[in-house]
């Protein structure tokens, strides 16, 4: 009987610890810790065929740095612009790819769509082990995609997919999804954490030393994060998440993690019938503004990747009824809301303590830096006051606990694209001042957030 290690392995960090507990060491985060079980002689075994993850042969041993290949790994296009956009700029042979999304969010429809565009120019196979092939196909015939050349399994066995994969060497992979794999010798059931590592693991392991790209479809848990333990994203080269509400037909693809590019890269599409469809020009979609005014709005530039992104911001202030007053923020940090207030308070002397306070970025996006401080402030005074703000004004800047705006990065390409838009009027961080006059555009730089407050 072979003989069994049993470790446990926190969801949140990754880390292994020899015996249950409620606390993980490692992370410090509460009961996330579940057991993990591996036969020891049949990890051995798949240890010699598929050995380290960077795919390169043993006998090359120890290699000086200054020579290594340097040639630039050929990538190829998926065929969507937005796509190739979030992975870095297109598919690169031998990477592993986990995109995780919401139930419905379009995962599997995006996936479907790339494979049946490359699968006339290569050989590409879809494993599905959550639907039939009836139910692939018919999704297929709905979006009307070409069906004749997309290679189809049904399996969730990870040994007898590589022995399939090895026969017909497919140069794309979908695994859909990685929640019911399993791999022999586990006993656990498939989703758990020791099965959703180990095959992980195994599967990457193959594509690294094939040069076969493999995507993963990863289910999310009721946070938003990719279910299975934190360590799964460490062995794949890239991660991705598909974001949308059921009820909006606009989806947003972010990369979290790019081994090959640059992360925090943002792609947009729209749910059609006919599947999911780039958008070009995200800009257009979050500023269809009503034609009058209304207080509490205002249009702010943010940075996503590598391009710059105009959204709307809206606020709500009204009294409040009860003791405790509220504060809500929809895509924007709850916690920084309530530090830009009390900032505004000391160094604007607004004194919002008594009103409930709600702010809600137009189009469900989400906003992480900090460039959208002086645009949420303002939107908020707007509200407070009653009194719109002009349809032709763009705000930036970073908000500082002394009341001071900090220039945030690449500022003048941001005033660029709100003057492409139509945007006649600017106020920024003196630090992001253009070095030449904008034709068309009148841009105010503030270094005080009194200066700011003034101008409106």
């Amino acid at each position: 009987m072979a003989k069994k290690k049993t470790a446990y392995v926190c969801n949140d960090c990754g880390a292994d610890h020899t015996k249950w507990q409620g606390q993980c060491t490692g992370c410090g985060a509460w009961n996330t810790l579940q057991e993990f079980v591996v036969s020891a002689a049949k990890t051995a075994s798949r240890e010699a065929n598929f050995s380290g993850y960077a795919g390169a042969a043993a006998e090359q041993g120890v290699q000086r740095l200054n020579e290594v290949n340097l040639n630039e790994v050929p990538r190829f296009s998926s065929g969507m612009q937005e796509f190739d956009r979030v992975l870095g700029g297109g598919l690169v042979p031998g990477s592993a790819i986990l995109i995780g999304g919401h139930p419905g969010a379009g995962k599997s429809t995006l996936l479907l769509q790339t494979l049946c565009h490359l699968a006339s120019q290569m050989p590409a196979l879809y494993v599905t082990g959550e639907e039939s092939l009836q139910q692939v196909a018919r999704r297929a015939q709905r979006l009307g995609l070409p069906m004749d050349q997309l290679n189809m399994l049904s399996e969730t066995n990870v040994e007898r997919l590589t022995k399939t994969l090895q026969q017909h060497q497919p140069k794309i992979v979908v695994i859909d999804s990685i929640q019911v794999m399993h791999v022999d010798g586990i006993e656990s059931a498939p989703g758990s954490v020791s099965q959703v590592r180990e095959s992980a693991a195994y599967l990457t392991r193959f594509a690294k030393q094939t040069n076969t790209v493999l995507f993963l479809v990863g289910h999310v848990t009721k946070d938003g994060t990719i279910a299975g333990p934190k360590v799964l994203e460490h062995m794949i080269d890239c991660s991705i998440m598909l974001e949308g509400s059921g009820d909006s037909r606009f989806r947003t693809l972010r990369g979290i993690k790019n081994r090959f590019g640059a992360i925090n890269e943002l792609g947009v599409f729209a749910m059609l019938e006919q599947g999911l469809k780039e958008v070009k020009n995200p800009s257009s979609i979050f500023l269809s503004r009503s034609e009058e005014p209304a207080a509490g709005s205002v249009v702010m530039v943010i940075w996503e990747g590598t391009r710059p992104l105009l959204v709307e911001i809206q606020a709500l202030v009204d009294d409040s009824h009860f003791g405790h007053p509220k504060r809500v923020a929809v895509g924007l940090d709850q916690n920084r809301l309530n530090l830009l207030l009390a900032a505004m308070h000391r160094h604007g002397g607004i004194h919002l303590g008594d009103q409930d306070v709600y702010i809600n970025v137009v189009g469900g996006v989400k906003v992480t830096e900090t460039a959208a401080d002086l645009a949420l402030l303002l939107a908020a005074l707007s509200s407070f006051r009653n009194q719109p703000l002009p349809q032709d004004l763009i705000v930036f800047g970073e908000v500082g606990l002394s009341g001071e705006i900090r220039p945030v990065p690449s500022g003048q390409e941001r005033i660029k694209e709100a003057a492409k838009h139509g945007f006649k009027r600017a106020i920024v961080p003196k630090g992001n001042m253009p070095r030449q006059a904008i034709e068309g555009m009148e841009v105010i730089g503030v270094e005080k957030l009194q200066q700011a407050i003034e101008r409106i």
